[in-house]
């Protein structure tokens, strides 16, 4: 099936987004230890870095379905950026007022912007071109996410991680004028690079505004049922129970690790970093690899295997030692790659005139992200061993594996053979 140019021009225009959230996404493991040291919090309380992020899934995710139903795909992509941007140029003022909770509030805003954006960009690829080809095209797309999980790690690192930080015993014999400034000097850090993002971001959405994009109509015509009719697909069920716990497993996977790294095998935070864009290498081959897999391995069946392997892995990140520990957390991250973008495309397959209200759906379980991890950082502060924490993605692993297996006979099943 050929693709028009006007198709091939949407799908390059909205691949670059995919770049821009994920590497929004992956300044999050270098934004928790920072905050964590600056604000002296418990592991418990700097996951809510990422609860801030992704409860913003479950709350947008319907209004974002009827932005989409209502204007389209473009306008959806147009609004999610702007509220991006804007979530980016509130890190000034959390920086300024030296507030946890408002920084927290910024991500939030952030996440709305995302969760709009994914909610649009994510179904509006897979339906740009042959039907039989959407997971692996989405996957592609997606690869573009996992270069940012690369790039954001090292630039967060050089610009906003400190090079020797403050122990919690040092901040503690500080005096109260000190800690306020150290306080200061350490928060002030984040305003460039956030800055920075939210001038490229409204640029982007410029540059969109002025593009004439392809509105996409739903096969079936205009769907008068609600969104929760979508959830009469067993294919979209399946979709959104495995999002929940797949994303779960990625935020615990990757926005942990420079704190596992540091915690597990001793490395100093700033260098724990360049494991973490490590680990954002592995994800990025790991997307692009899976996508040429594709072409000849059924994608559920690449996900049945990497599923495996990742359980495999995580029990030597739960029960190794030393620098091991923290490899197999980046080999975790290159068979995790695949796990979205396919439980996605696997989620709103064939179903029409529902695939608007399925993508909001199964992007609201995307709220996974914010219910799972502060579970692991509860584990790790009860027992004071951060490695017991990692059984949660265990679990999710598993159940990523379910839905593979409860999914096999899927239309995206059809091994991609030919190049678009």
């Amino acid at each position: 099936m050929s693709i028009s140019k006007s198709n091939k021009l949407a799908i390059v225009l909205v691949t670059s987004l995919f770049f821009f959230w994920g590497f929004v996404h992956n300044l999050d493991p270098i934004l928790i230890p920072h905050l964590r040291n600056a604000f002296s919090l418990t592991h418990l309380q700097a996951s809510l870095v990422d609860s801030a992020v992704f409860i913003a899934y479950f709350l947008l995710a319907i209004p974002a379905g009827i932005i989409m139903k209502k204007y389209g795909y473009k306008s959806g992509i147009l609004i999610g950026l702007i509220l991006f941007a804007i979530g980016c140029f509130l890190f000034i003022p959390a920086a300024n007022q030296i507030s946890y909770v408002f920084f927290l509030g910024a991500l939030f805003v952030v996440a709305c912007g995302l969760t709009i954006l994914e909610t649009a960009a994510n179904p509006y690829v897979t339906v740009l071109g042959d039907p039989s080809k959407a997971t692996q095209r989405l996957n592609f797309a997606q690869s573009f996410n996992g270069l940012a999980a690369f790039i954001a790690p090292i630039l967060g690192g050089k610009f906003i991680l400190a090079e020797k930080p403050k122990s919690d015993t040092e901040i503690a014999a500080m005096t109260e004028q000190v800690k306020i400034a150290y306080i200061q000097a350490e928060t002030a850090t984040v305003k460039g690079p956030y800055l920075v993002l939210g001038l490229i971001i409204l640029i982007v959405a410029a540059i969109l505004f002025f593009t004439k994009l392809p509105d996409i109509k739903d096969d079936e015509g205009e769907q008068k049922s609600g969104f929760f009719h979508a959830l009469k697909h067993r294919n979209v069920r399946w979709g959104v129970i495995g999002q929940f716990f797949y994303v779960g497993a990625q935020v615990c996977v990757l926005s942990f690790m420079v704190l596992y790294a540091t915690d597990v095998a001793g490395i100093a935070p700033l260098n724990a970093s360049k494991y973490a864009s490590l680990a954002g290498l592995s994800f990025m081959l790991g997307r692009f690899v899976g996508t040429f897999f594709m072409k000849y391995i059924k994608p559920l069946t690449l996900l049945i295997i990497y599923s495996i392997i990742c359980i495999l892995l995580s029990f030597i990140v739960i029960y190794g030692s030393g620098e091991v520990t923290v490899y197999a957390l980046i080999a975790v991250a290159f068979f995790m790659s695949i796990m979205f973008p396919t439980i996605f495309a696997v989620g709103v397959e064939g179903i029409g005139a529902d695939t608007k209200s399925a993508s909001s759906l199964i992007i609201m379980s995307i709220v996974g992200g914010a219910a799972l991890p502060p579970i692991l950082g509860l584990i790790s502060d009860k027992t004071g061993d951060l490695q017991l924490g990692y059984w949660v993605p265990l679990i999710c692993f598993v159940v990523v594996l379910l839905f593979a297996l409860a999914n096999r006979k899927s239309n995206n099943q059809i091994v991609n053979s030919t190049h678009e």
